[in-house]
């Protein structure tokens, strides 16, 4: 028996927002996972920096433990690897090669698509941090537990930062530049940005910018957080205003194609 026309059409109605975005989500966040470059840049460098630093005396004389400065300044720079750097370089090539424009037009969305990769990076942070702390705690990590809360919280808005910076990046130059940028940004903003080694640690010319920094305001305030428990007010000011600008930015200037 032939289906009648309103079931037909009932039947190709798109599904609901949520679940289109939650199933862009999780095909975002398995491509990540699939990328083997990716995979490195956003868990095996921070992984070996992590050891790096806790087997080091670079961080001694800070006033805790090796690991337990290592740690927010790690979790801080997986942050940026996923948000910015992989996500960046995943978007451009995504736009160059039509699948943007193409998606934008499907009953996904342009909403429903920048939802999707906002969804896969947080997705893959929460590994991260798994992996992270699967890690660090058999090395000693101790967090001081009245700052896990407002530290993750606060790893979320760093994560929300470099997200619209990538995208900001991805939506406006060519990508190879994307590739170039923010691989190049990874590197300066990891040694000298103040994400991995604290102010203290940095060349002079750096410590007076950094704080001004969307990596130099996360990697302190996950310092403050997890190390003495507190929310640094100023850093996450410097987070938001970022993430205001750059969003901004993305959104009057992102070329689809």
């Amino acid at each position: 028996m032939s289906s009648s026309p309103a079931t037909a059409a009932l039947g190709s109605r798109p599904a609901p927002l949520l679940r289109r975005v939650l199933l862009q989500g999780r095909y975002e966040t398995v491509t990540m996972l699939r990328n083997g470059e990716q995979l490195i840049l956003a868990v095996i460098l921070p992984l070996l920096a992590l050891v790096g630093l806790t087997v080091t005396p670079l961080l001694d004389g800070l006033g805790s433990s090796r690991v337990n400065i290592a740690v927010p300044g790690i979790l801080a720079l997986c942050a940026m690897s996923t948000a910015f750097t992989g996500q960046g370089i995943a978007t451009g090539f995504d736009r160059r090669y039509g699948v943007l424009r193409f998606l934008s037009t499907t009953p996904l969305g342009r909403t429903g698509l920048i939802l999707g990769k906002v969804l896969a990076v947080l997705a893959v942070l929460v590994l991260q941090v798994l992996v992270v702390a699967a890690v660090a705690l058999p090395l000693g990590w101790r967090p001081a537990l009245p700052g896990l809360l407002p530290g993750m919280l606060l790893l979320v808005l760093g994560a929300a930062t470099f997200t619209a910076l990538g995208l900001l990046v991805a939506g406006t130059v060519r990508p190879e530049a994307t590739l170039a940028i923010t691989n190049l940004l990874w590197i300066l903003l990891g040694a000298l940005g103040g994400i991995v080694l604290p102010a203290e640690r940095l060349p002079a010319a750096a410590q007076a910018v950094v704080h001004f920094l969307p990596s130099g305001a996360l990697g302190q305030s996950l310092r403050d957080a997890f190390l003495h428990g507190s929310v640094n007010l100023a850093a996450a000011f410097v987070l938001l205003l970022w993430t205001a600008l750059a969003g901004l930015a993305a959104t009057r200037w992102f070329k689809w194609n």
